[in-house]
């Protein structure tokens, strides 16, 4: 490790964490103001309250990282700038390309943790803020959890619940699709207005029974079907349903289940991509930090121009991610794209600016 790399990672840790703090700080003020009526409406305590945004601090941590790294990054080389210490280094025979280097090393470093902090306890913060505010905020706990729009399939029938309470075994606007013995056609058509679950067989209540062969209809009060399927496994299926909130390891081995499926993976392979990509970028915004003190070495300015480059950066990451999770572009394209094209213009400037020196040399 050159003295070079220590003096540089040793500056950019003073000035990185301050500003990491604060921009933490913000963010959960922010959020509290936005949640403050809920939590007090729900008579939650101080401690719970407490709890559930230092639950959210780690994945709070992760999603500022980058933005952090190049403001404070960018200050760092504007201060040397302002101090003459890059012309003392390039007086000595160090380049910028050297220090641009080392700050690739940095952002290398950052973006480990920023993979830990996503990743590992950020994945598990984000589960306990969510049954925080799930269970002691809106009340919807196992009791209470109300399931919409769910199909499933049990024997000769298909089955879609409008409504269903899976702790209570209850719900409403049933409809169910009896197929043929050979199953290419419906045989029948049973719509409930209300029904219970239970092992013994599903009760329906308020039910019309259609004949698309015949077109005819009747009507019942009560009708079971004999149906096994337990609504409890739609709360459990419920709770796991989004694939893409998993760890990066368990991401992948679900991308491998789906694809042996048959399922579309395109969503959650882009998703895959996206938690690489967005690490990645603190790399990126080491050398736009680096590029930009070659333009101006104006800290305000320069301050200035990062957050506009910031927002850029995010919109064009979720835009990105958007398009891949609906198949318009390629899952790797709509993750690496916006990372590739801010690190080809910064690195077009950085050989732009260093061009003539090798011509020197």
């Amino acid at each position: 490790m050159s003295l070079l790399f220590r003096y540089l990672f040793r500056n950019n840790l003073l000035l990185i964490l301050p500003t990491l703090a604060i921009g933490t700080g913000l963010y959960i003020l922010s959020d509290l103001f936005d949640r403050l009526d809920d939590f007090l409406e729900a008579g939650v305590s101080f401690r719970i309250a407490a709890w559930y945004f230092v639950a959210k601090t780690p994945l709070i941590v992760s999603q500022i990282l980058p933005a952090v790294f190049l403001l404070a990054t960018l200050a760092q080389l504007c201060l040397m700038s302002r101090g003459r210490e890059l012309i003392a280094l390039q007086a000595g025979g160090v380049s910028l390309g050297r220090v641009a280097r080392a700050l690739v090393v940095c952002g290398m470093a950052w973006a480990v943790v920023q993979l830990g902090f996503s990743q590992v306890l950020g994945v598990s913060g984000e589960l306990e803020a969510a049954r925080i505010w799930s269970e002691d905020v809106r009340g919807k706990t196992a009791a209470t959890a109300t399931l919409r729009n769910v199909w499933f399939t049990d024997g000769p029938y298909v089955v879609n619940l409008a409504e269903v309470v899976p702790a209570k075994g209850e719900g409403r606007n049933l409809a169910a699709y009896e197929l043929s013995p050979d199953g290419q056609a419906i045989s029948r058509v049973i719509r409930a207005a209300t029904f219970t679950a239970d092992r013994a067989g599903w009760t329906l209540q308020g039910v019309t029974v259609f004949d698309p062969s015949g077109y005819l209809s009747t009507s019942h009060d009560i009708l079971t079907l004999p149906l096994r399927q337990d609504v409890q496994a739609f709360l459990v299926t419920a709770r796991n349903a989004d694939p893409s909130r998993l760890p990066l390891w368990q991401l992948g081995d679900a991308i491998e289940r789906l694809s042996e499926s048959g399922s579309n993976v395109e969503g959650v392979r882009t998703a895959w991509h996206m938690k690489l990509a967005y690490a990645a970028s603190l790399v990126v915004m080491a050398l736009v930090a680096a590029a930009m003190v070659t333009w101006r070495d104006n800290i305000y300015l320069c301050i200035g121009l990062a957050l506009v480059i910031t927002f850029i950066f995010y919109s064009m990451f979720t835009v990105g991610g958007t398009l891949g999770q609906k198949g318009i572009v390629s899952p790797p394209l709509a993750a690496w794209g916006a990372d590739a094209l801010i690190l080809g213009i910064a690195l077009a400037r950085l050989a732009w600016f260093l061009k003539p020196r090798f011509k020197a040399v």
